[in-house]
């Protein structure tokens, strides 16, 4: 199965996939925050089954734990946890998440 939302994650210091990063995805309601589902990174630095294979329309946020992979490393990073909020819509399929990450910095973008 693959679900909703799909992520990978490389490494751009080391030039390898980020295996093992911790993951959670969350909905945005009117209490707050609901955790959806919980994961981690495979060799691959992938995760397909990040939740059910569809959403509802909504703010969700997606929680990398960055922090966690860079100290299982033994070396230092800024950012203990990379947070991205999205929206997913009716009718958009679809949606994957990557980031590309270092110690001291991370981009990311809507990929296919």
């Amino acid at each position: 199965m693959t679900s909703h939302v799909t992520t990978h994650v490389l490494d751009a210091v080391r030039g390898v996939p980020a295996a093992g990063v911790g993951l959670t995805l969350s909905r945005h309601d009117e209490d707050g925050l609901t955790e959806i589902a919980a994961g981690v990174t495979d060799a691959d630095g992938r995760n397909r089954e990040l939740g059910p294979d569809a959403l509802e329309a909504g703010t969700y946020r997606l929680v990398f734990a960055t922090g966690e992979y860079f100290d299982a490393q033994d070396r230092p990073a800024f950012y203990p946890a990379v947070t991205i909020d999205f929206r997913v819509e009716d009718g958009q399929g679809h949606y994957h998440v990557p980031i590309l990450l270092s110690p001291y910095a991370y981009s990311t973008y809507r990929g296919s």
